[in-house]
């Protein structure tokens, strides 16, 4: 299986506690992603709930086409305001490991994403990839990129 690697970085003029509590609510992802993917937690989430190795959250997604597609993710790690993990369970990818770290630095908060991900289906997998899977999860991490700075601003 063909695997690989997005590596991003965000530079946050928010502070550390600030960062963690936005970007660790599943709630929230729907705000940093784009609207043609139609994404919508379908797990018993609320803001109060904290994230925890072991948490399942559900979603309805339209990745391509417009097609609705259920994705199901479990969080493996979690260190409180450092970093967290999450995994496809269910869905369309064969391999889906994000990870997300942060760390506080002057005026704001450094924030990286290290995404793993593998297509199904051999060879033609692989194609997929770079006929459109690879452009549209960069397309997905620059709307993400542009939303953050529209939401807190820019450090620098």
């Amino acid at each position: 299986m063909k695997t690989y690697l997005v590596k991003t970085e965000q530079a946050i003029p928010i502070s550390l506690a600030e960062a963690w509590d936005f970007f660790s609510s599943p709630l929230n992802l729907a705000k940093i992603t784009p609207k043609e993917m139609s994404i919508v937690v379908t797990s018993n989430q609320t803001t109060e709930t904290k994230i925890y190795p072991g948490m399942i959250i559900t979603y309805k997604i339209s990745p391509l086409l417009g097609i609705k597609m259920n994705w199901m993710t479990e969080i493996t790690h979690v260190k409180e305001g450092e970093y967290f993990a999450d995994e496809q369970r269910f869905g369309p990818y064969a391999l889906w490991h994000h990870q997300h770290h942060f760390k506080a630095i002057k005026g704001g908060v450094l924030m990286n994403d290290i995404l793993n991900y593998a297509i199904p289906y051999g060879f033609i997998g692989q194609l997929s990839n770079a006929l459109f899977v690879r452009k549209e999860i960069k397309e997905i991490f620059e709307y993400r990129e542009k939303a953050i700075r529209e939401m807190f601003g820019e450090l620098g």
